[in-house]
């Protein structure tokens, strides 16, 4: 598998698979914060824990960054749930609703 690359262009995360589709997380910078509304895997490689690798790549550039993550996307919110190591990077207002 390749590495997660930033499209600025076209405000997505990107992960070029080797049958030549292509899995994204669409972001939007906010100030001070990034939302993460769509999440893209083709579904021949769904269950595969390719969300999961683009999800660990783009919040490990918020971190870096700075920012605050709205998860406006179910997986994005589903992943940060579970994952405690990234509750600090939830904006407050979604910590809350997802009980974190």
């Amino acid at each position: 598998m390749k590495a997660v690359i930033r499209n600025e262009a076209e405000q997505r995360f990107e992960l070029h698979l080797n049958d030549g589709t292509i899995a994204f997380a669409d972001y939007r910078p906010m100030h001070g914060k990034v939302m993460f509304p769509h999440t893209v895997v083709p579904p021949h490689h769904e269950g595969q824990g390719i969300g999961s690798t683009i999800a660990k790549a783009s919040l490990d550039w918020a971190r870096a960054e700075g920012l605050k993550v709205i998860p406006a996307c179910t997986f994005y919110a589903n992943y940060m749930k579970r994952h405690a190591e990234v509750h600090d990077l939830l904006d407050p207002g979604f910590a809350r609703a997802l009980g974190v």
